[in-house]
């Protein structure tokens, strides 16, 4: 049994992380640090959590100081930084998976999106970046024609406001959502950076919040090099993604938020394209917690300690 720790465990994909981690045989939450929950039972939020579990609240010394095999960060851009240095003073050996946007330009961490970037980097990892949510949707559904691509890409996204974390801001106001849909960040996005590096391609980003929890979809346009075929359209996703059991299609429509949402996996489809074949379009949908968040973290987990990687998953 390999143990775990969570720091920043109250949060929405906290949540989530405690509920995969407790359907694992092979992994066991150990800690679930959260200031704001402290001395409170884990179940009181996640009832699968172990029973005996209770939240604390734990600075980077004392997470390092636990000597967990591995230590899940789920917290906002810009705070993983005192944690990370202090598990690399007092325990190196920890497998560090961290969620935030913090280490996800630094080529000394590991990038974590297995079905595209392959498995082999993160066997023995020991520092993973986590994608972000719109860049896991917004990255497969490029990836597979990245080198038939000419210009930038151009991606639309609109994600449930449980993408905006739990602190109150405009975009998880569910009264300014009602009836709404939110766009922000309409240049030089996070995640708009994030995918032009790992796919190596110029992207174009337009993010959107909505009225529901959760789920988010991408929509990719696409110009190509060389006119395509419908057929050859689809067929590079379906050989791109052949035996990944989270990566799902949608047959004679595109992919909508409810296939995506709630879902381990992500769901592709509506490959359209224009009457010369030279431009198409395609979607991407998942759920921003799961796949664009904690499922993901578990695959990269299990990777890194060279565990079975869909347990509890597929």
């Amino acid at each position: 049994m390999k143990t775990v720790g969570l720091v920043g465990a109250r949060g929405h994909t906290g949540r989530e992380l405690i509920a995969l981690l407790s359907r694992r045989s092979g992994l066991g939450l150990v800690f679930a640090s959260s200031r704001a929950m402290a001395g409170e039972t884990v179940t009181s939020l996640a009832p699968e959590a172990p029973r005996e579990l209770r939240f604390e609240a734990l600075g980077p010394q004392e997470v390092a100081g636990k000597g967990a095999d591995a230590v899940i960060l789920a917290l906002p851009n810009g705070e993983a930084a005192p944690y990370v240095e202090a598990i690399e003073r007092t325990a190196p050996q920890t497998v560090i998976v961290d969620l935030s946007a913090d280490f996800r330009f630094d080529g000394t961490w590991v990038y974590g999106l297995p079905e595209i970037y392959g498995r082999e980097r993160l066997a023995g990892a020991t520092r993973i970046a986590n994608p972000g949510c719109y860049a896991t949707a917004g990255q497969l559904a490029v990836a597979p024609l990245r080198d038939r691509l000419r210009g930038p890409v151009h991606l639309f996204g609109v994600s449930g406001y449980s993408g905006a974390g739990t602190t109150p801001t405009r975009r998880n106001d569910t009264k300014l959502l009602e009836d709404n849909l939110m766009p922000y960040a309409l240049a030089g996005h996070l995640h708009e950076r994030e995918m032009a590096r790992h796919l190596e391609i110029d992207v174009r980003f337009s993010p959107h919040v909505a009225q529901f929890f959760r789920g988010l979809l991408v929509t990719a346009q696409l110009e190509f090099c060389e006119a395509l075929t419908l057929e050859a359209f689809e067929a590079a996703y379906r050989e791109a993604y052949e035996g990944e059991p989270l990566i799902g299609f949608v047959q004679g429509r595109p992919a909508e938020i409810a296939d995506g949402a709630n879902a381990n996996g992500a769901a592709i489809g509506g490959w359209t394209l224009s009457e010369d074949g030279r431009r198409g379009a395609v979607v991407c949908a998942l759920d921003n917690l799961l796949k664009g968040a904690a499922v993901q973290a578990i695959q990269n987990l299990a990777l890194a300690l060279g565990l079975e990687e869909f347990e509890a998953l597929a």
